[in-house]
């Protein structure tokens, strides 16, 4: 949980680097949020026509667009990527699925021009 809440913390901050602890709880609990803003929807008949989800759930995912994508920004600094490599995500497939493996690729070892190795900084 202090993942998330660290990435809340630094809400629109695409600078610096995150490590893949960092993104993947603040994913885990995104999406434990997200699941939960939708069953809360349901049970309170918020839903938009047929769509499983609702109001609850709009806002939320609202409210977390900018720091999901500080922290993904912020992981790809930490391979050694430009935040704009986030853009690959647009080629159909394949562009997913290379995002996908420069988030799970280990951290860039030592400092790079993005920051500080941040398995050396401690929070």
């Amino acid at each position: 949980m202090n993942w998330y809440l660290k990435a809340l913390k630094q809400y629109a901050d695409f600078s610096g680097r995150a490590r893949r602890t960092e993104y993947w709880m603040f994913l885990l609990f995104n999406m434990i949020f997200a699941v939960f803003a939708m069953i809360l929807d349901n049970m309170l008949g918020l839903t938009a026509g047929e769509l499983p989800y609702g109001v609850f759930y709009f806002l939320y995912a609202l409210a977390v667009l900018i720091p999901g994508l500080a922290a993904a920004v912020r992981r790809l600094h930490d391979v050694g990527k430009s935040g704009w490599m986030i853009l690959i995500a647009i080629i159909p497939l394949i562009g997913a699925i290379w995002l996908i493996v420069l988030m799970v690729t280990d951290s860039y070892p030592g400092e790079n021009q993005y920051g500080q190795y941040p398995k050396e900084v401690t929070f």
